[in-house]
């Protein structure tokens, strides 16, 4: 099945949105984690986690279902393929990691720093509470640039064969 030139225009601007989402919401979760990274108090720490599990758990997982979605469809019906080219192969892999770090990660990190600040008595909170979503976060900001640079310059041409 193949799409009309308007429906794949109307798809892929679906794409790029859900695609912008997601972006946006990885730089608010940046923001927000430097946030905690920069204070000691301890309401504004539980604040921002609450505000970050909150996006993870709805902006972060709708952008990236929809984004995920909407790519294969483009890629199924339109004369890229799933598989046919290098660079669409490569832009699926870092889907997949970006899949894993946005549904499970985000929202498992956040949800653990919550329920330790809520255990903790004290208003020092160990710096290893960062650590996980400050990967998290490198490997989705890392990913949407590889992504979006792949999608940009389309490198390495049509696999041999064919797929």
């Amino acid at each position: 099945m193949k799409l009309s030139r308007n429906t794949k225009k109307g798809l892929v601007t679906i794409h790029l949105l859900f695609a912008a989402i997601m972006f946006g919401a990885t730089i608010t979760l940046i923001l927000l984690s430097g946030g905690i990274s920069a204070t000691d108090d301890a309401q504004v720490m539980q604040r921002n986690y609450e505000v970050m599990h909150l996006i993870s758990t709805t902006i972060v997982r709708g952008s990236t279902f929809a984004t995920i979605i909407t790519g294969i469809l483009l890629s199924m019906m339109t004369p890229w393929g799933l598989f046919k080219f290098y660079w669409i192969i490569a832009k699926e892999v870092l889907s997949l990691i970006l899949f894993t770090v946005n549904i499970w990660g985000m929202s498992a990190w956040t949800n653990r720093a919550l329920q330790q600040i809520n255990n903790t008595q004290d208003a020092i909170y160990p710096a290893a509470l960062q650590v996980d979503l400050w990967i998290g976060l490198t490997i989705q900001l890392v990913s949407l640039i590889l992504i979006y640079g792949l999608s940009v310059y389309k490198p390495w041409g049509k696999k041999k064969s064919g797929g």
